[in-house]
């Protein structure tokens, strides 16, 4: 299947993923304004999928719906379980750091259910609990969540973009004392093809390039 990549600024790559969650919550038509949004922003730590993450929240907002703003990273696995294998096991990483049942459960299907979310529930540096409180929604809330090796995982999204980097562009922008994390990244990769809903390549950072298959 050929494919046809744009190459887009920054700010119009808000825009685009902005559209495609405004539409999934039905727009600005008031009587939609009750459909929640789930979207996750996916890719490398190089990739800083957090700061897509965040530009959205405020793009979102501005056209009148409330979001939320979640990170994987407050919602993985105590340390005791995450290196069960050992502090730098490829398939661990992949297969084990994300707490995708607290996840679903206090976030992505919790809002839907209960129009209340956890904005954190584990401090990745310190492993212990934030003892951070619910918090409540509006309708038609946008959970924006950021983080890596999220996609195909189980988490209850209803949006995936990816932010996509080359094998040569990984392995350059990995840390040589996080090398052993590759090949994760190298297996998510071929796991996840024609899994997200928007695939933009970032490459080079500040040109970033939508795929359109």
């Amino acid at each position: 299947m050929s494919t046809r990549v744009e190459p887009v600024s920054e700010a119009l790559l808000v825009e685009r993923v902005a559209e495609l969650v405004l539409a999934r919550a039905g727009g600005l038509d008031p009587e939609n304004t009750g459909r929640p949004v789930r979207l996750l922003v996916d890719g490398h730590p190089s990739t800083h999928p957090e700061r897509l993450a965040d530009a959205l929240v405020a793009r979102v907002e501005a056209a009148g719906r409330p979001a939320a703003r979640v990170s994987v990273s407050d919602f993985l696995r105590p340390r005791s379980l995450r290196l069960e294998r050992g502090r730098e096991d490829p398939d661990s990483l992949l297969d084990d750091w994300i707490d995708v049942g607290a996840l679903n459960r206090e976030v992505l299907t919790r809002l839907v259910e209960r129009q209340e979310y956890l904005p954190s529930l584990r401090d990745p540096d310190t492993d212990r609990a934030t003892r951070a409180g619910y918090r409540s929604t509006g309708a038609g809330t946008v959970v924006v969540l950021d983080g890596a090796l999220a996609i195909g995982r189980g988490l209850d999204v209803d949006i995936a973009v990816h932010l996509a980097l080359k094998p040569a562009t990984l392995r350059r922008r990995t840390p040589p004392e996080e090398a052993w994390a590759v090949p994760a990244y190298e297996r998510y990769a071929q796991e996840i093809e024609g899994m997200p809903d928007l695939v933009v390549r970032v490459d080079h950072p500040d040109h970033p390039a939508l795929v359109h298959a």
